[in-house]
Order: C-alpha cells, then structure tokens, then sequence
C-alpha cells in the first residue's frame, strides 16, 4: 500500500497464475450455461472444448471482470483501509497470460483537526417540572369529570353554543352546515375561523350575519352564514381536592397525585433534555469542521447510506418511495435534499468526532470491544463468539471500534460541556440524571396463589431490544 496525495492510497494487488486460473475456470463454468454447442447439455461443455471455440481471451475478461474486486476487497481487509469511495483498477501485468497484477488506487477517509470545542454552551430543554405544567395536568383531568351549565354572560373560548345556523354559497344551502339546536365549541375552528371570531362575545338572543372566504381556494364567492345564539354554556370542573383525587385516581390525596405525575413528567423532561444535550454537541462540533476539510466522497457515501437505511425501513413498513413522498407531501427532490443536508452534517460529525479521540487520546479498549458484541449477540439472540466471527471476516472490527471511539468522545465533549435552557438560565448537571425507581417487594414477600398458573410452567422469551 502506497499513500498518495488527496487522501487517496494504491493498493499493488498481486494474483499468482495458479490462483487466477480459478476464477479462469469459474468463468468458463458461467460461459459454459450460457453457449449452446452440439452434443452437450447446457453447462456441461468441458473447458477445452470452450476454449477451442471461443478462445481464452474472453473467459479471461470475465475473470477479470468478476475476479479482481474480491482480490481488491482482500487487499482492503489485509491493510484495513477506511475506503470512502470505488476505486480505480488498472491491470498493470498478466493481461494475457500468467500471474495478474493490478493497481487500486481509492479515496480514504481524511484526518482533519478542530479547536474550540472544548466547554461548548449547549441549549437544551429545562429538564425541571414546573408547578404550572402539573396544574394544566390535573385542569385536564378534571375537564374529563366536567359539566355543563348554563353561562349568564356573553360567550368566550372554550363555552359550547347552541345555534341555529344556516350557511349559502352563491344562494344554495350549504348540506351539513344548515341545522337548528346545533352544539358548538367556540375555539375549535371547525367550520371557519370568522365563525369563532363572531361567536366570541355573542350572547343569547343575538343574530348573526356573515361571510367568510370558503375553504375551497377555487371558488370565488364567500360563503354567508346566518346564526342565532339559542344557548351559552360554559364547563364547570370539579374541585381538585382529596375527595376527588381519591374517588378518579389510584391515591388517597390531591398531593399523592400530583407527585406522581411530577414524577412521571421528571422522567419525560429528562429523558428528553439528555437526548436534545447529546444532539445539540454533536452539532455544535459539526459546525466546528471547515466544509473545506470534507471530502464530497464521503458525503456520498454518507448519502447513499441514509438512501438505503430509508429504503430498508419504509419497506419493513410495506410503503415505498413514492408512498412516503405522499404521506409526506414531500417532492422527490425535496426530499433527497434532505437527505443529502444530513449526509453533509453526518459526514461532519464523523471526522470530527474523529479529530477530538486522536486530540484527546480515547482509546477503546479490547473489553469495551467484547462488551459491544455482547450487546449485540443478546439483540439478535446470536452468540457472542458468531457475532465476533462475523464482524471479523467481514472485516468491520475497525468500523466497530471506530463508532466506538466516536461514542466515547461525544460522551467525553458532553462532559467538558455546560447547559443552558432556552432563556440562557445554567442547568445543574444533577438535575439531568433519571431517578431510581422505587424497590420492588422480594418475590417471598408477594401472595401465593393456591391454584397452580399455567403460565408458571412454561418458559417465556424476551423480545428483543
């Protein structure tokens, strides 16, 4: 292997004759089902016979064409090279007869440096439950268990409207919108929004008269509505205290149950600011690369990649491309664009990842290494060793220690890193770590049963992660 300029090296691959001769022979073999000659089946001319008649110059094109990039890929994996791009083959001896030699010469991926990334400010939700959010919580469980009475005031948002209405277009009743005694919500914006905006205020006894643009942009005349307020009524809730708390949840008092939901919107709340921290330093050291320093190799690779990844999973969802593009209300090109921006972004991320394990010196050790194709043996419920085994002869221990070593340094950059909430307030560090549940009772302290459960004899399995 021979390092060249514009991060590209050349691969000298040499193929002893002995050894070419057999992709020489899988050749013919492959010509052998597709040439028809008289007296033998297909597939079954002898290689001579072939060779008499068409010559070993084909066979041998094909050899090359199907041969040397398995010897290119064994060249990779020997010298583990961190290949970005296809290469470019240039057959340098044995076009005709012999050994075959051939060079690869092929992109790899850059070393670039970064400064500045040490103690980033990183904005992130506040990880903190105020009062307030528990009060709108228990306001909305008590609009489960609220009536409604009649309101001796003008209507306001929220109240619910008993109307008689009846809506022309052009002087042709509207069919489902012209109806007596109908039931309104003010503020919904279920019909149009002048129809909320003429509500508010309306009290009993009142008539409305109105137009409003229709919904539909092709039609040019408005739509008029005509409205009698019959009836205003508004929600009564009920009391938020023990007796009520007590009679709708699973606690004795109001407090017990506004500390579990504090508890379970702590956990969300935190959950969500650990993954908007872990987002936000990884894209405040992407923007610390110099665009400059990004190979548009890389930016590819990382692009056909996500093309891929999406394609994978669109269709373990039974949809292709075009589904999504509808679903989405997304243009093809719009929607590659997108992509391509995260490629650019990923690409980004990774050398620069990269540059802060060599400036710091993160390392992954052989342990961390086993630890991970444990991890990934209980997901696919393989063992440990099939895992290692199969990452080697596909010559991904170094890809997988690499994400590794990115993981550690994003992990090492979030610690050199402070935390702000969206008004610039500091956020304690403590304040991001998820509380421990509570201790479960020992088996011997839960109530026996005394009828045997079926389920106690047989084995159950975990789905995986």
């Amino acid at each position: 292997m021979e390092a060249l300029e514009g991060n590209k090296v050349k691969l000298v691959v040499e193929v002893e004759e002995v050894e070419f001769d057999k992709d020489i022979d899988l050749a013919f073999r492959k010509l052998a089902k597709e040439v028809r000659l008289p007296g033998f089946r297909p597939g079954k001319a002898p290689r001579k016979v072939l060779e008499a008649r068409i010559g070993a110059e084909f066979a041998r094109q094909e050899a090359f064409r199907d041969g040397l990039p398995n010897y290119y890929v064994e060249a990779v994996k020997e010298h583990d090279v961190d290949i970005i791009g296809p290469p470019e083959i240039d057959i340098t001896d044995g076009q005709d007869a012999g050994p075959v030699v051939f060079d690869a010469v092929v992109e790899v991926r850059p070393s670039i440096e970064i400064s500045g990334y040490k103690g980033l400010e990183l904005e992130i939700p506040s990880p903190v439950v105020a009062d307030e959010e528990i009060d709108d919580q228990i306001e909305q469980m008590l609009g489960q268990y609220g009536t409604l009475e009649d309101a001796d005031r003008p209507a306001a948002e929220g109240d619910r409207v008993s109307i008689d209405i009846a809506v022309t277009h052009e002087g042709e009743a509207i069919d489902g919108l012209t109806a007596d005694d109908y039931l309104y919500q003010i503020g919904m914006g279920a019909v149009v929004p002048e129809m909320d905006e003429q509500l508010t205020g309306a009290a009993v006894g009142d008539e409305l008269s109105f137009d409003a643009a229709h919904p539909d942009e092709e039609e040019e005349e408005p739509l008029h509505f005509e409205i009698t307020v019959k009836a205003v009524q508004e929600t009564v809730l009920p009391t938020a205290d023990d007796a009520w708390a007590k009679e709708n949840s699973e606690f004795e008092t109001l407090q017990e149950l506004r500390d579990d939901l504090s508890s379970q919107a702590s956990k969300g709340k935190i959950n969500q600011a650990i993954a908007a921290r872990r987002n936000a330093a990884a894209d405040k050291l992407a923007e610390l690369a110099d665009d400059d320093d990004i190979p548009e190799a890389l930016v590819t690779m990382e692009f056909e990649n996500r093309v891929q990844d999406m394609s994978m999973r669109l269709q373990a969802q039974g949809l292709d491309f075009e589904q999504f593009l509808q679903f989405s209300g997304q243009s093809r090109d719009d929607a590659l664009a997108g992509l391509r921006e995260q490629a650019s972004h990923g690409a980004k991320l990774d050398l620069a990842l990269r540059a802060v394990s060599a400036a710091e010196n993160i390392e992954v050790s052989d342990d961390e290494l086993d630890e991970e194709f444990t991890r990934v043996a209980e997901q696919i419920n393989r063992t440990v060793e099939d895992v290692r085994q199969e990452f080697t002869d596909a010559g991904q221990l170094s890809a997988v220690r690499s994400d590794l070593q990115k993981s550690k340094a994003l992990d090492w950059l979030i610690e050199q890193s402070t935390v702000v909430d969206e008004e610039g307030n500091a956020i304690d560090v403590a304040d991001l770590e998820l509380p421990e549940d509570p201790p479960q009772p020992e088996a011997s302290d839960q109530p026996q049963s005394d009828t045997p459960d079926e389920s106690d004899s047989a084995e159950s399995e975990g789905d995986d992660a």
